[in-house]
């Protein structure tokens, strides 16, 4: 076979279905392993930010001197970054999962998202907003946890 039919060849089977399919897999597996590497870097950032949060607000700024600044203010921003913390470690686990399977888990999926959305009602600051964003924020959770049950229990009746 000269050159030319071997480029030809090699060509035909890049365009064909199969080879374009293996090829989006390829980018796919790519692009989720640059999400992974970016998502560690969030998390490191996150935790750093954190520890510097720490410092400042407990220990330099002394806020345990004024209990009521601490338990409104101080407390509740230490909530949403840990919670951040933790949805971030969730979507490096869809990541990792996605990786690992080349599926998306729609479980992890749901389990994060309540994650965000109980983050959101920890962190709720009730004189910048009203009620319609915490109805809105329950029927979220409400509709999240129907989803959450819905795959639990479809899961359970498969195994």
């Amino acid at each position: 076979m000269n050159p030319w039919q071997q480029f030809t060849q090699s060509v035909r089977s890049a365009v064909s279905d199969d080879g374009f399919l293996s090829l989006l897999k390829k980018v796919e597996t790519w692009v989720a392993k640059i999400l992974s590497i970016a998502m560690t870097g969030v998390i490191f950032a996150s935790v750093t930010e954190l520890f510097i949060f720490l410092l400042r607000e407990v220990w330099f700024n002394n806020k345990l001197a004024n209990p009521d600044e601490f338990f409104t203010v101080t407390l509740l921003s230490m909530f949403g970054l840990f919670l951040n913390i933790l949805i971030a470690l969730e979507l490096l686990e869809n990541i990792t999962a996605y990786l690992r399977k080349h599926v998306v888990q729609l479980e992890l999926v749901i389990v994060t998202s309540l994650t965000a959305v109980a983050r959101k009602i920890i962190i709720f600051d009730f004189n910048k907003t009203g009620g319609l964003e915490l109805m809105a924020l329950a029927l979220a959770i409400f509709a999240l946890s129907i989803s959450y049950w819905i795959v639990r229990r479809n899961r359970e009746r498969q195994v």
